[in-house]
């Protein structure tokens, strides 16, 4: 596996993570970073990972009300909780990491979906972020 999709799939555990634990994702963050430095078992964070998740966190806000806003019929709330975070840390990716080309971030986050969550997430991802994806040039502020 590629050292950034192993990337990605950390950042989203810990994002996963910080949801069910209802702690803010840096915290999380931190104590994976913490266990993986105390205990040979744990693989290292890598700063891509802490890259995603800190980048997530500066724009958590306006990542949710797209996400909101564009998810037709599907409040943040009623979303599997992987979808939901999955989406979060691919639009970070998809809209403010301008070195990740936009059909990497889609098909990596659709891969992730594939393998994580449910039949039709796969479809449900993909469908939001290509939104997100035309959308892109108007979302940052």
């Amino acid at each position: 596996m590629a050292a950034r999709t192993k990337a990605r799939q950390r950042a989203l555990q810990i994002l996963f993570e910080a949801d069910q634990r209802a702690s803010p994702a840096t915290e999380v963050l931190a104590d994976w970073v913490r266990l993986a430095r105390t205990d040979d078992r744990q693989p290292p964070v890598s700063e891509f990972t802490m890259q995603l998740v800190e980048g997530y966190v500066a724009h958590a806000d306006r990542i949710d009300e797209l996400l909101s806003t564009y998810s037709v019929d599907w409040p943040l709330d009623r979303m599997p909780v992987v979808d939901r975070n999955l989406l979060r840390l691919s639009a970070y990716e998809l809209i403010w990491e301008d070195g990740t080309p936009d059909e990497v971030a889609l098909d990596e986050a659709v891969q992730l979906a594939r393998e994580f969550s449910t039949d039709d997430s796969p479809a449900f991802v993909n469908g939001l972020l290509g939104r997100l994806k035309d959308l892109k040039p108007t979302l940052r502020t």
